[in-house]
């Protein structure tokens, strides 16, 4: 037999060797033990890394542990930091929006202030205003009377040497009111030359209810002396733009200065 069919032979019969014969599987065993462990060493390895894997597992679970505690510590520290930062936030926003509300109390306060004095001092320049305005209306009244008298007076001279006129101020007293509807006092410039009769009104401004009240007072002095006057005639630099229509229209003529005046 070969050797190489003895191999076989082994390998085909072995098992049953092993398992038939415990003597012979003995002296396999003794035979190969330094090639391999035997159970109990086997076991007492197994147990070694059983053991060795748990040390491991628990000193990876008290190092995750740990990782766990610190990431919590710093999961705890940032959140202290953000509501440390949004309570500054908050502060900050409440310090601005009390500055703010000071600011704008104290803007309305001097607006307030302003406008109050604004006020008062409008009210006392207004009040300043009515008394100058009362003073010179006072004053305008009577330079008014007094200028009105020198105009007529100069307009009357003016007339007389220009034109070789007489000027006469007529006054009549009207009792039954005919012209300002109560019984009053009424003046009129008359001009006479060679027989003709002018009834003249001489004034330095004359308005639209003056010239009806020169009309009435003509018709008044017609009626009163039985005489008709021949013209109607009113000189004054100043004459409303209504007053002028209505001269017109009652016929009656009107000049801005004495030298205007048609020859006589």
């Amino acid at each position: 037999m070969t050797t190489e069919s003895l191999k076989e032979t082994i390998k085909r019969e072995l098992p049953t060797w092993l398992r038939e014969d415990p003597a012979f599987r003995t002296y396999v065993l003794e035979l190969t033990r330094d090639e391999y462990a035997d159970r109990k060493e086997t076991g007492d390895r197994f147990y070694e890394l059983l053991g060795e894997l748990r040390r491991d597992r628990e000193k990876q679970e008290r190092k995750w542990e740990a990782n766990q505690a610190e990431l919590k510590l710093m999961r705890e520290e940032q959140v202290r930091k953000w509501e440390a930062n949004q309570a500054e936030l908050q502060r900050m926003r409440e310090e601005e929006a009390q500055k703010w509300e000071e600011s704008r109390a104290d803007s309305n306060r001097r607006w307030d202030e302003n406008q109050e004095e604004l006020k008062r001092l409008y009210n006392e320049i207004m009040a300043q205003a009515q008394k100058f305005d009362r003073g010179i209306g006072a004053l305008g009244s009577r330079w008014g009377l007094q200028s009105e008298k020198a105009f007529r007076d100069a307009l009357a001279a003016i007339l007389e040497q220009s034109f070789d006129v007489q000027v006469v101020n007529v006054t009549d007293y009207d009792d039954s009111g005919e012209v300002f509807g109560r019984p009053d006092q009424i003046e009129l410039d008359v001009i006479i030359k060679n027989g003709l009769l002018l009834i003249c009104e001489l004034k330095s401004s004359i308005d639209k209810a003056g010239m009806y009240i020169f009309e009435r007072k003509a018709r008044f002095y017609e009626r009163r002396h039985e005489r008709k006057a021949n013209r109607l005639i009113v000189i004054s630099p100043m004459i409303d733009a209504r007053a002028r229509k209505v001269g017109e229209r009652l016929g009656i003529e009107m000049y801005g200065d004495s030298t205007e005046v048609e020859a006589v």
